[in-house]
C-alpha cells in the first residue's frame, strides 16, 4: 500500500539524505552531484519541470526563506516547517527564550556579551561557549584556559554567546517526530563525538550507534530521555510544526542526570540509517513505521496510526575531512561488508566518507568493540 496519495519530490544536495524509503510512482528524488545546493536544484528548469509535470508537494532537508519564497512564487507546495520558526529554535541564543520553563532541561546557562563573560571562580570548572549558529561542533568552544577567553574577548567584544557549564560524559540522540496528533520518539542512539582519527574537532558528531544505549543508561534515564523529547515535541506541536526534530543530551554520570545540549529543527543526518535499519527489521515481521515513513506522514498532515519500528543494533561513523586524511580507498572496508557513502568534499571536517555497520561498533562510551576496532583499522 502507498504511504502518500500525491505525488511528493524531495529536493536536496545530498541524495543520501531523501533515501530513508525507495523511489515509487508518487515518491520522487531530485539530487545533483553536490556542485548545487537545494536553492540551486530548486532554480534549475529541470526541477521545475518535475516537480511541475507530477503536480507534486516537495520537501527538502533544511528549509531557507529563499527556498520558501522560490516555492510561493512557483505555486509549489512546500511542506516544511516555516525557516523563521527553525531558525528561532535552533538559534543557541533565542532557543532559550523559545523553550520557556522547558530551559531547565539545559546545563546551568546564562547569555552575555563576550567582553563581559567570567569565568566559573569554582576549582576546576569549565564552561562551554556556543555561538548562535554551530555545524557539526564547529561553533562549540570549550574554555578551559583563562587565556582561551581573552583571545575570544580581544577577537569578538560584542558578540553574544550563550555560557553553559560543561558537562562530561555520553552524548546521546534521538528523532522524533512531530504529527498533528501524537508526538513519536524513534530509537535512541549513542552519539559517537570527536574521536581521532575521524575527526580532528573534540565536540563534532561523527556516528550513532544504536547497540549500546541501553547498556549505558538505566530505564530510568532512558524514560527521563523519552519524557524531555516528548515534553519538547509537544513545544513544537503547538507552533504548528510538524515531522521531524532532533535533541542531543548529555549523560552527567557524577550527577546521574541527563541534560539537553541542542534541538535540531530539521530532519536530523541520522533519520535515513536509522530507516534503512528499520526497513530491515519489518522485513523480518517487526510491525510498525520507519522514522522517515512518519516525517513524511506527518508534513502532509495524515494521522499516523502505528507505532516507529523499534531497533536495538546497528551503527554508522564518518571520516570527517582532517589535516591528515583528505582522502580514503574503501575497497577494503567493502568486502569487510560495510555500506560505504563517499562524498566529493575536501573542506577540514565536512563529511568524507560515512561507514554503515548492521550491528553496533561501540561497546562503551568513547570504547570500540571489535567491528569498531575493525573499521579504524582499515581506515589507517
Amino acid at each position: 500500500m502507498e504511504l502518500l496519495k500525491n505525488p511528493l519530490v524531495y529536493v536536496t544536495k545530498v541524495k543520501e539524505r531523501a533515501e530513508g524509503m525507495p523511489e515509487s510512482d508518487l515518491y520522487s528524488i531530485v539530487a545533483g552531484d553536490g556542485s548545487l545546493d537545494t536553492f540551486g536544484l530548486l532554480s534549475a528548469p529541470e526541477t521545475a519541470a518535475i516537480i511541475n509535470q507530477k503536480h507534486a508537494d516537495i520537501v527538502v532537508f533544511k528549509n531557507s526563506k529563499q527556498i520558501e519564497e522560490l516555492a510561493q512564487k512557483n505555486k509549489w507546495n512546500l511542506l516544511n516547517p516555516s525557516a523563521e520558526l527553525a531558525e528561532k529554535i535552533e538559534n543557541k541564543i533565542t532557543q532559550v527564550a523559545w523553550l520557556g520553563d522547558l530551559a531547565s532541561f539545559l546545563p546551568p546557562h546564562h547569555i552575555t556579551l563576550v567582553k563581559k563573560i567570567v569565568r566559573d571562580p569554582n576549582e576546576g570548572a569549565t564552561s562551554i561557549l556556543q555561538w548562535a549558529h554551530s555545524h557539526t561542533g564547529g561553533g562549540t568552544i570549550h574554555l578551559t584556559k583563562e587565556t582561551d577567553l581573552k583571545t575570544l574577548q580581544e577577537k569578538f567584544p560584542e558578540r553574544e554567546a550563550r555560557v553553559t557549564t560543561y558537562i562530561k560524559g555520553p552524548m546521546f540522540t534521538a528523532n522524533i517526530v512531530v504529527a498533528k496528533d501524537k508526538i513519536l520518539v524513534g530509537n535512541i542512539s549513542y552519539q559517537i563525538t570527536g574521536l581521532s582519527p575521524f575527526t580532528e574537532k573534540t565536540f563534532s558528531t561523527i556516528g550513532n550507534d544504536w547497540s549500546v544505549p541501553h547498556t549505558i543508561l538505566t530505564e530510568a534515564r532512558l524514560e527521563d530521555f523519552n519524557q524531555m523529547a516528548t515534553r519538547i515535541g509537544e513545544r513544537l506541536q503547538k507552533e504548528g510544526w510538524r515531522g521531524l526534530f532532533g535533541i542531543d543530551v548529555v549523560y552527567d554520570e557524577e550527577r546521574d542526570k541527563l541534560f539537553l545540549i541542542e534541538i535540531n529543527a530539521r530532519q536530523p543526518a541520522s533519520t535515513t540509517y536509522e530507516s534503512q535499519l528499520q526497513l530491515k527489521a519489518r522485513e523480518l515481521g517487526v510491525p510498525g513505521l520507519t522514522t522517515f515513513e512518519a516525517h513524511l506522514l506527518a508534513l502532509i498532515n495524515s494521522p499516523i496510526e502505528k507505532q516507529l519500528i523499534e531497533i536495538n543494533d546497528g551503527a554508522q561513523i564518518i571520516q570527517r575531512v582532517t589535516s591528515k586524511v583528505n582522502k580514503v580507498d574503501t575497497k577494503e572496508l567493502v568486502q569487510a561488508g560495510y555500506n560505504i557513502i563517499a562524498y566529493n568534499n575536501s573542506k577540514l571536517n565536512d563529511d568524507l566518507v560515512r561507514i554503515q555497520s548492521k550491528l553496533g561498533i561501540m561497546e562503551a562510551h568513547d570504547k570500540f568493540n571489535k567491528r569498531g576496532k575493525e573499521i579504524e583499522g582499515l581506515l589507517a
